[in-house]
C-alpha cells in the first residue's frame, strides 16, 4: 500500500486535503468520491517517494549483452518472499524491498510487476507478463497460493523446487567439466599437429624420393587439405550447423532431436531419468498445490524441457479429457518406467499420488546424483582411447618411413 496526498471540495464547498494509504490513484480517487469529497488533486506523498530503494528510482537498462536471470536468482527471491510474506508485510512494499537485487533483467522484471500491483492486477497476473522470467509452472503455483490463501507456502515450495533444479545443474556442469576440456585439447592438438608438425616431416620425407606407407600418405593428406582447404572443411561445418539447426527448429525434428537425446550411449539414460524426475517432482507440486489434474500435466509438459515427453504428456491429457485414468493413460504414453507406473497406481488407489510422486522424484534424483558423479569414470576410458588411437595414428604415420629409411641407408 502507497501513502497518496489530496486535495478535494466538500458538498459544501469547502477545501479538505489529508492522507490516504491505497494501491493507485484511482482507488483514492474512489474512496473520496464515497465520503462526498471531489477530489482536485491527488499526488503520491513524499515520505512514501522516499522510502522507495535507489533500484526503483533508476530506468534499468537492458540489452541483448545483460546476463539472464538465474535459478540462484529466483531461489533467493523465492526465499525471501517466503520469508516477508509470512511475516504479514503487504505484497508490494515486500517485492520493492527485493527490487535491488544483482540480476538486471529480474529487477526490470519486478519494477514492472510493482507497476502492474499498482494498477490492481493480481500477483500472479503481473509475473506472467514476464514469461522469460517466471516460467508457467512458478505463476501457477502463485495463482493457487493467492487463491488459497498460502502465498507463503507456495513460494516456500518453488524455493524447494529450483533449489533442486540449481543443484542438478551444477552437478551435470562438475561430470562435464573434464570430458569437455579434454576434447577440447584433443582437438587443438589435431590442429596445431596437422597444421605445424606434419608439414615439417612431408619436407623430409619428399627428400628422400621413397614411396610412403599407407598411414603416412593419410596423414600428409590430411595436413594438406587443413593448410590449403581449410575453408572447404569451415564452409561443411556452417552447412552442417545451420541444416541442424533449421531441423531442430521444426516440430518434427525438435521431437525428434530430444527423442534421439534419450536414446544417446552412457548419456541417454542419465538425461531420461533426470526427465522422470523433474515430472515427478513437478506433477507432485502442482497436485499438492491444488492444480487441477488436466492443467498440472500441461505445466508438467512444459516442465520437463524435452518436446518428445512434451507431446507424450499432452496426448496423456487429452486422453484423461475423455474418461481414461491416470494410470491407464500413463501405461499407454510408454515414457514410465515400472517404478513409476506402480507408484501411479498406488496413488490413485490411495488418493495420495502427489506424495508418491514425490518420493519417486527423491529416488529418482539420488539415483541422477550417483551417475553423473561416476559419469567422470565412464567416459574417461573412451577419451583415453582415442588418445590411443591418435598416437598410434601418429607413430605409425611418421616413425616408420623413418625406420625404413634409416634401414636403407644402413
Amino acid at each position: 500500500m502507497a501513502s497518496f496526498s489530496y486535495t478535494g471540495r466538500t458538498v459544501q464547498g469547502d477545501i479538505t486535503s489529508g492522507t490516504l494509504d491505497s494501491s493507485d490513484e484511482q482507488s483514492v480517487a474512489k474512496a473520496l468520491i464515497a465520503r462526498s469529497i471531489t477530489p482536485i488533486e491527488i499526488t503520491a506523498s513524499r515520505g512514501e517517494q522516499n522510502k522507495r530503494t535507489p533500484a526503483t528510482q533508476k530506468e534499468v537498462n537492458i540489452h541483448f549483452l545483460t546476463p539472464k536471470v538465474g535459478i540462484d536468482d529466483l531461489v533467493i527471491f523465492c526465499r525471501q518472499m517466503y520469508s516477508l510474506t509470512k511475516a504479514g508485510i503487504p505484497i508490494i512494499r515486500a517485492i520493492t524491498g527485493l527490487a535491488s537485487t544483482r540480476s538486471l533483467r529480474l529487477r526490470a522484471a519486478l519494477l514492472d510487476v510493482i507497476d502492474n500491483l499498482e494498477k490492481g492486477r493480481n500477483l500472479s497476473s503481473a509475473l506472467s507478463q514476464h514469461p522469460k522470467v517466471f516460467s508457467q509452472l512458478f505463476v501457477s503455483i502463485v495463482h493457487v497460493g493467492e487463491n488459497t490463501g498460502q502465498l507463503d507456502s507456495a513460494f516456500l515450495q518453488l524455493s524447494h523446487y529450483l533449489e533442486r533444479e540449481q543443484e542438478t545443474k551444477k552437478q551435470i556442469k562438475s561430470a562435464t567439466r573434464y570430458p569437455t576440456f579434454v576434447i577440447f585439447a584433443l582437438v587443438a592438438a589435431l590442429v596445431v599437429m596437422n597444421i605445424f608438425v606434419i608439414p615439417v616431416f612431408a619436407g623430409m620425407f619428399e627428400k628422400f624420393d621413397t614411396e610412403l606407407p599407407l598411414m603416412t600418405r593419410v596423414l600428409l593428406g590430411m595436413s594438406d587439405f587443413f593448410i590449403h582447404q581449410w575453408y572447404l572443411m569451415v564452409g561443411a561445418i556452417l552447412v552442417c550447423f545451420f541444416i541442424i539447426k533449421n531441423y531442430k527448429d521444426t516440430q518434427a525434428g525438435r521431437v525428434k532431436w530430444d527423442y534421439w537425446k534419450l536414446k544417446l550411449p552412457i548419456v541417454g539414460d542419465i538425461v531420461e531419468r533426470s526427465l522422470l524426475g523433474r515430472f515427478s517432482r513437478s506433477f507432485a507440486l502442482m497436485l499438492n498445490a491444488g492444480i487441477p489434474l488436466t492443467n498440472a500435466l500441461a505445466l508438467v509438459a512444459e516442465a520437463v524441457s524435452n518436446a518428445y515427453m512434451h507431446d507424450a504428456i499432452i496426448n496423456m491429457r487429452r486422453r484423461i479429457e475423455k474418461g481414461e485414468s491416470l494410470s491407464r493413460v500413463s501405461a499407454a504414453s510408454g515414457l514410465f518406467t515400472p517404478l513409476v507406473m506402480q507408484m501411479i497406481h498406488v496413488g490413485e488407489e490411495t488418493g495420495r499420488v502427489d506424495e508418491l510422486l514425490a518420493e519417486v522424484a527423491d529416488f529418482y534424483e539420488r539415483e541422477v546424483e550417483y551417475d553423473i558423479k561416476s559419469l567422470t569414470s565412464k567416459i574417461e576410458p573412451i577419451l583415453i582411447s582415442i588418445v590411443a588411437v591418435m598416437v598410434l595414428i601418429l607413430a605409425l604415420g611418421i616413425f616408420t618411413p623413418m625406420w625404413d629409411m634409416m634401414g636403407a641407408v644402413s
